[in-house]
């Protein structure tokens, strides 16, 4: 199972707009941020998304997105869902089903009403399939398993992967963006099958935040998974990407700790096996 990191920012992306501070302005590619997104790719050639922020088009433009056979939704904020109509060449040949909990089809279903209405004439629409889901949906060699979370008082989604191809050991990763709490339940859910190869979190900034996790707090429940690697998504322009991880390496080592964990940037590819 391949990985990719499409977007690693906050909703409004860095460079903010109007922001003149040292990350806004910085040189190094890494702060460059666009808004968060996954791509997934299984060893049986299955392709799927988490997300498909207002940046999607350049994002699939950038790693050559040429099929879908899925998307996942987190939540239905503007940063995670408008770039719906991008994915309409990949569309062309079979309709996209569209993964989430009940709210968030709903609102999804809503905010892009104009797909399922025969008004609209010229521009053509994506072809679509949208699923209300609160169990695990198969994608050929994957496994997607909904994570209830809350993000402040919504209750959202994350995302548990795991591929099961052929004879290999099973590899997951978890994808939690958005993250404010996370119940026992949902820790189980994770960790039913043992600890995950990998788990990317929402770590805002350092200092609190209503809706978000702290970078304190974002490690600390990758930490309480047993994850083998835990990476930060969802950043804001408070703290550079050297910054992140320097910061990173001192809480490992205060903590006494071997696990690997650092900042997610756009365009890292991770290879689990």
């Amino acid at each position: 199972m391949k990985l990719t990191i499409l977007g690693s920012g906050t909703s409004q992306g860095i460079p903010e707009i109007g922001c003149s501070c040292p990350v806004c302005k910085s040189s190094d590619n890494r702060d460059k941020r666009m808004r968060c997104s996954l791509y997934i790719e299984g060893s049986s050639g299955e392709q799927a998304v988490i997300d498909i922020g207002p940046d999607f088009r350049l994002q699939a433009l950038k790693v050559e997105i040429k099929g879908l056979d899925a998307v996942f939704l987190t939540h239905a904020h503007a940063d995670h869902i408008h770039g719906l109509d991008d994915i309409r060449p990949l569309s062309w040949n079979c309709p996209i089903p569209i993964y989430g909990n009940d709210s968030t089809i709903a609102e999804f279903m809503e905010r892009f009403s104009y797909i399922f209405k025969d008004t609209q004439r010229g521009g053509g629409k994506p072809r679509i399939e949208p699923a209300a889901v609160n169990r695990s949906v198969q994608l050929g060699s994957l496994v997607f398993t909904p994570i209830p979370i809350k993000h402040g008082n919504l209750s959202i989604f994350g995302w548990k992967i795991i591929e099961t191809a052929g004879s290999k050991k099973p590899v997951s990763a978890v994808y939690l963006t958005d993250c404010s709490h996370i119940d026992e339940h949902a820790y189980s859910l994770i960790t039913e099958d043992g600890p995950p190869n990998l788990v990317i979190i929402g770590g805002l900034r350092q200092r609190p935040h209503v809706t978000h996790f702290t970078f304190e707090q974002a490690l600390n429940a990758g930490i309480k998974t047993g994850a083998k690697q835990i990476l930060l998504t969802h950043i804001c322009h408070d703290y550079s990407h050297r910054g992140i991880e320097q910061y990173c390496d001192n809480y490992a080592g205060k903590l006494g700790l071997t696990t690997a964990m650092g900042p997610a940037w756009d365009g890292l590819e991770l290879v689990l096996h």
